[in-house]
């Protein structure tokens, strides 16, 4: 990440909503240059500029249906609550056809309604709101930046909120040791 909102879309882009609607790879090869960043008209680009031309937030996706399908705001709510409902993709295919057909009848090609359904429909499987990824990104921020100054009392606190669900203390554990932290032995006389 070069900067702050680089992490707020590295903390979005890693939910299976992105990754499943295909959206991680056109993202990084966008940011990397690779590939051009292109818009299928201004009032899209308005939405998508920051994000690359890639729907990366639930904001994004809601904006999107308005814009691109003509959808109202009533009918994008229901989007978004068709979108929170995690998993259960039955609730969001049935906005497939206004979807599609809204976006044919503002001159979209087939190609890219389809492709923006199908981003769309990833979220069904959990995506997060911009607002969420930026708290995230702050807590990311502020665990790296101790991570890496006060390495030592930084795997000491991760060790001790164990179990925590997602990293073991044998991982942990290692990873301090890459990080060239001593890592002592439980002790009966000095551990608490």
């Amino acid at each position: 990440p070069k900067n702050y909102y680089d992490l707020v879309i590295q903390v979005a882009i890693v939910r299976p909503g992105p990754i499943q609607g295909d959206m991680v790879h056109p993202y990084l090869r966008r940011r990397d240059g690779t590939e051009p960043v292109s818009y299928e008209n201004k009032a899209i680009e308005a939405v998508l500029k920051r994000t690359l031309g890639v729907p990366i937030f639930q904001e994004q996706v809601i904006k999107l249906a308005i814009v691109a399908a003509g959808f109202s705001g009533g009918e994008a709510d229901q989007l978004r609550r068709a979108m929170a409902s995690w998993g259960r993709n039955g609730n969001l295919l049935r906005f497939k056809e206004k979807l599609i057909s809204g976006m044919r009848q503002r001159g979209h090609s087939q190609d890219f309604a389809e492709r923006l359904f199908n981003q769309m429909k990833g979220f069904g499987s959990y995506g997060f709101p911009e607002s969420h990824a930026a708290s995230f990104a702050l807590l990311v921020y502020v665990s790296a930046w101790l991570k890496c100054h006060h390495g030592a009392a930084f795997y000491a606190a991760m060790l001790n909120s164990q179990p925590m669900g997602f990293y073991s203390a044998s991982q942990l554990v290692q990873d301090a040791q890459r990080h060239q932290i001593q890592i002592l032995p439980v002790d009966v006389a000095h551990s608490h």
